[in-house]
């Protein structure tokens, strides 16, 4: 089953194309609820340049997302999720 993906203005902010935030969700390799803030789930993945990205969402029901945030993977993320 395909997730449908809704976006958040927000999403853009840092530049990031829907179509890179819609790869890197193809792509992911880390997908993970933050134990913290478990109505929010970070997303590691590639964008189609196969630069790493860092997406985090909202799930709205069991079928669809809401991304709110897209940018280049900092470090900051890889160390709050501990990989």
């Amino acid at each position: 089953m395909d997730v449908i993906v809704e976006f958040n203005d927000a999403a853009f902010r840092h530049n990031i194309s829907k179509e890179d935030i819609l790869y890197a969700l193809k792509t992911k390799v880390f997908d993970v609820t933050i134990e913290e803030f478990p109505e929010k789930c970070v997303v590691i993945g590639f964008d189609r340049a196969g630069n790493p990205i860092e997406l985090l969402y909202n799930p709205v029901d069991y079928n669809s997302i809401r991304v709110f945030h897209a940018m280049k993977l900092r470090n900051s993320t890889i160390e709050m999720i501990d990989i």
